[in-house]
């Protein structure tokens, strides 16, 4: 069962709501022979806790006999204005009241920070990303929580270690997009230069490496710092796309050069390339596994994987396979690689113990992507609307493991046509044993528990087609023994209900913080505002259409009149080209923009203005729906 589904079954349970009130101090909880001690301090610095500051927060839990800490729960935690700053009435709910409303998943009833929750983000092929917040949507509503709107369609994406940040290569800009996932918005662009398409981050987080698949001299790897967003390193490689793996040290980056038939060796201490390795004819994956301490590179014409000491980078070892090969992935623990096999509609089973081949298991036409999960590997191919599952516990024997299925969308990916990313379009559910799957000839995103026959519940993109996915972790994390703890970012100055609950032994509580204001922070969010003046959303093909938005200031709520460079840009879904419109000012902040509207379909149109630095993904977007006009005198056949 969904974990906080389950916290939902058990706060509704009467025997909760008859349990008498614990023995507990402002920041100390003792029960069922537990001691809970709750902690809100400033991140990083000390004083008070401010608004618009990060903070650490965590819940100690402890034997109240022994003292011992008590390890591998899973509690749940809310937190919520009680009373803003200034308010002389209480709200009108307790925080108890507040916290079943949040379990029940009502549509638009949520805490001010969740303290459980992750979200889902889709990498669309129209030059943005959709956040998606499953918790709601496993309860069998599904909305769209946020939109992030990108320079260029995305390739690939990698995230900071504290989830905190994620960095989106964009190939046509030559650029990595920063998305702060704190507020789901684009922080900042750096210039790598060429064409960035693969990321990978470092294990300790230090550096982000970049394949610039340029077809100039500068063609290879590029190093950027992710603390300062500078270019550490610029080290060309070699012809053809390239694929990254580090070692578990990060001492060693390895890059391949498909056009080249090699394997660089850059030593990351000295940002520099010290070899290159004949691999075989086209290297298109490579990998590191930990269980042999070598690094694994898939020959997609030979059909070989090529075995790399991970310390002197010789050739150890040739696995014969099949041509055809294409992306890797190993288990957590690296014993076990599964390589797909196109032109076998197969994968390929690696023991990395022995350098051999384990198995080859058909799975369905054309395998483009895996993703691994404790107990099976998930295979998702072009052309067939399943997804194929190899359980993990079959592996070593002398038999084939057994594969089973389940459908996720009507449509195979591959009739989504051009436009998908190198990011892999499935991603395994934070914390369960389950997996989310993206079909971007449909639009929807699914949610596969394992053990079920089908999906149990499908998340709607709403126009977008979604090629990748990658969830952002805000849950509480056991950082040390019986320590529960996560950094939030306090949004508003206030007093706060700190809804506490866990599930066994059963517990509830509310604790209580309080954030001061914050004279030096600025307004949070766009310095405008956009009412867009619309009396229908259901416009003709064909004809032109005359769009009508107010702008205010944020602040003042005043119109925004004079302003000269008002941008309007709009684009059919799902990864038309962006078209621009003139836009005229009619007056008291209203400006009206001309549309041309060719085709029929679902239209997203944009509203930027840099004088007020205010980009495209900063307003509210309006959706149109163009459709053609019926002839008059025809009837419609029913």
């Amino acid at each position: 069962m969904h974990r906080l589904a389950a916290l939902a079954l058990f706060f509704a349970a009467p025997a909760l709501a008859q349990a008498p009130e614990p023995v507990s101090s402002p920041a100390r909880l003792v029960r069922e022979g537990l001691s809970v001690e709750f902690s809100v301090r400033p991140a990083g610095r000390a004083g008070e806790l401010r608004e618009g500051d990060y903070a650490d927060i965590a819940f100690g839990i402890t034997d109240a006999s022994t003292g011992r800490p008590v390890r591998s729960l899973a509690p749940g935690a809310w937190m919520d204005i009680g009373q803003p700053i200034g308010a002389r009435d209480k709200a009108p709910l307790d925080c108890r009241q507040k916290m079943s409303l949040y379990l029940a998943g009502r549509v638009g009833i949520r805490p001010m920070i969740d303290l459980n929750s992750y979200y889902v983000l889709a990498l669309n092929q129209d030059s943005s990303i959709s956040v998606v917040d499953p918790m709601v949507g496993v309860a069998g509503k599904t909305y769209l929580y946020a939109h992030i709107a990108l320079p260029r369609p995305g390739a690939d994406w990698a995230k900071s270690r504290d989830d905190k940040r994620l960095f989106v290569t964009i190939p046509r800009a030559s650029q990595l997009a920063v998305v702060d996932t704190e507020n789901f918005r684009v922080a900042g662009k750096v210039d790598v230069g060429g064409m960035p398409v693969r990321i990978v981050m470092q294990g300790d987080g230090r550096y982000l490496w970049v394949g610039n698949d340029s077809r100039d001299a500068q063609s290879g790897a590029v190093a950027v710092d992710a603390a300062t967003l500078a270019v550490a390193g610029r080290i060309p490689t070699g012809r053809g796309h390239h694929e990254i793996a580090l070692s578990a040290d990060d001492r060693w980056a390895l890059v391949t050069n498909r056009e080249e038939g090699t394997v660089s060796v850059i030593d990351v201490h000295r940002m520099a390339k010290i070899k290159d390795v004949k691999t075989g004819p086209e290297p298109i994956s490579i990998i590191y596994s930990g269980q042999s301490r070598a690094f694994y590179v898939a020959d997609g014409k030979s059909g070989e994987i090529a075995v790399l000491d991970g310390e002197g980078h010789g050739i150890v070892a040739r696995i014969k396979a099949k041509p055809g090969l294409g992306p890797m992935r190993f288990t957590e623990d690296g014993r076990w690689g599964f390589v797909t096999n196109s032109l076998e509609h197969a994968v390929h089973v690696i023991d990395t113990s022995s350098n051999r081949l384990a198995h080859t298991v058909p799975v369905g036409k054309r395998p483009h992507q895996i993703a691994i999960t404790r107990a099976f590997a998930y295979v998702r191919s072009l052309d067939s609307d399943r997804v194929s599952m190899i359980p993990l516990s079959e592996l070593g024997r002398e038999q084939t493991p057994a594969v089973t299925d389940f459908a996720a969308g009507t449509q195979s990916p591959g009739s989504a046509g051009p436009g998908m990313a190198v990011a892999t379009p499935m991603v395994p559910a934070l914390g369960e044993a389950a997996l989310m799957v993206a079909n971007p000839a449909d639009g929807n995103v699914y949610f596969y528990m394992e053990g079920m026959v089908a999906p149990m519940a499908t998340f709607r993109n709403y126009g977008h087609r979604p090629v990748a996915l990658e969830v952002v972790n805000r849950s509480l994390k056991e950082t040390e023994p019986g320590v529960y703890k996560t950094t939030v970012r306090l949004p508003a100055a206030g007093k706060y209900d700190v809804g506490f609950l866990l599930q066994s032994p059963r517990m509830v509580h509310c604790f209580a913080a309080e954030v001061a204001s914050n004279p030096a922070l600025k307004r949070a969010g766009p310095a405008l505002e956009i009412e867009h003046l619309v009396k229908s959303r259901r416009v003709p093909v064909g004809e032109p259409v005359k769009l009508a938005f107010k702008l205010t200031d944020a602040e003042t709520q005043k119109p925004r009149a004079g302003l000269g460079d008002v941008r309007v840009a709009y684009y059919r879904a799902p990864s038309h080209p962006r078209k621009e419109a003139q836009v005229h000012e009619l007056g008291e902040g209203v400006y009206e923009a001309a549309l041309s509207l060719s085709e029929a379909g679902a239209y997203y149109v944009h509203v930027a203005v840099p004088s007020a630095k205010v980009g495209f993904g900063d307003l509210t977007f309006l959706s149109l729906i163009a459709q053609t006009k019926p002839v008059p005198g025809r009837q419609v056949r029913k």
